[in-house]
């Protein structure tokens, strides 16, 4: 028997039961893993509250997209992966056909990567999710460079952090967005070039202060809202906006004009669209594979959980407090 985390109605934290279950062998192509941590997404929370894009279709559910620990068992056909490797594993495209908040895991193999062994189990655990997210939407399709302004938003969640490091990487200008002046201080340390408050007032125009008459080419936004409207005012020519979350409980209002005179794109976007397509992928893992050995990318670890008080983890997760990455223990 394993236990597991699941759930048999939508809900707050509370909902969330740990459970005993016999989990099967790997069927073929798949990877068995023994967890040793867990990395939390927002897109946990709204699973389990019936807010995201997938749907249990029946009760109990499980859940979880990140997990590092070291092989148990592999299924037929899976040749690159040994016994006791330790590996990591990137989003799968369903949480709840592949759960990974459990002590035993069973995911395709194209999803498992051997981590540097310098990693940590918990810094394994937080790779993939926030660097892929953010390489997809900076490198892949934004083809964020030098001299590039990029304004990212939730600029302290773990995408966040992950976006700025990967624009220092690529040699861009990160502006960082937050609410409050309460992490500027830690977020230009954690490599910010400019930190703009929600609190200080008139965005746009502290944008355009930063970025000159050229405006932001790249924003990155995981909120929506109101701030939609000054965040395209302070773009530039043939900009272009990535959405990819909806953390704002206000409307979005469609900002038609600075579209039409910027000729802007707006663009959403899934990290799914990048690991389901195995040439995007292979650039994008060795671009993160790369960073983590030269030390350019470092997961940054907001508060750590043992598996035991999951309901702690996912409260601490909805609170906005943290500064990174929160991390489950097993």
């Amino acid at each position: 028997m394993t236990r597991v985390i699941r759930f048999y109605q939508h809900g707050g934290p509370e909902v969330l039961r740990i459970e005993d279950v016999d989990v099967s062998r790997p069927a073929r192509g798949e990877v068995q893993i023994r967890v040793k941590a867990l990395g939390l997404n927002r897109a946990e929370a709204l699973l389990r509250t019936g807010s995201y894009v997938e749907t249990p279709t029946a009760f109990p559910s499980g859940l979880g997209l990140e997990a590092a620990g070291f092989v148990e068992a592999v299924g037929d056909g899976v040749k690159n992966f040994a016994l006791g490797d330790a590996v990591s594993v990137m989003p799968p495209p369903s949480m709840i056909r592949w759960p990974a908040y459990a002590e035993l895991v069973n995911f395709p193999a194209e999803l498992v990567v051997k981590h540097p062994p310098s990693l940590s189990w918990e810094a394994a655990a937080a790779v993939w999710m926030q660097y892929l997210t953010a390489y997809g939407a900076l490198v892949d399709i934004g083809r964020l460079g030098k001299r590039d302004h990029v304004v990212i938003t939730a600029a302290s969640s773990s995408v966040g952090l992950a976006s700025i490091q990967i624009a220092n990487v690529v040699g861009a200008t990160p502006i960082a967005v937050t609410r409050t002046a309460a992490k500027k201080e830690a977020l230009l340390a954690a490599g910010a070039a400019h930190v703009v408050t929600l609190a200080e007032g008139d965005l746009a125009a502290r944008l355009a202060e930063i970025t000159g008459p050229h405006g932001a080419r790249v924003v990155f936004d995981a909120v929506g809202g109101p701030i939609f409207e000054p965040l395209t005012a302070a773009m530039s020519l043939g900009g272009i906006l990535i959405e990819y979350g909806g953390l704002s409980p206000e409307a979005t209002p469609f900002p038609l004009f600075a579209a039409l005179s910027k000729t802007l794109t707006l663009r959403g976007y899934r990290v799914n669209e990048i690991v389901g397509d195995p040439v995007r992928s292979a650039t994008a893992r060795k671009f993160i594979l790369d960073g983590l050995a030269s030390g350019a990318l470092k997961p940054v670890i907001s508060r750590t959980f043992p598996f035991e008080r999951i309901v702690d983890a996912h409260r601490f997760l909805e609170s906005n407090e943290q500064f990174g990455k929160i991390v489950v223990t097993v």
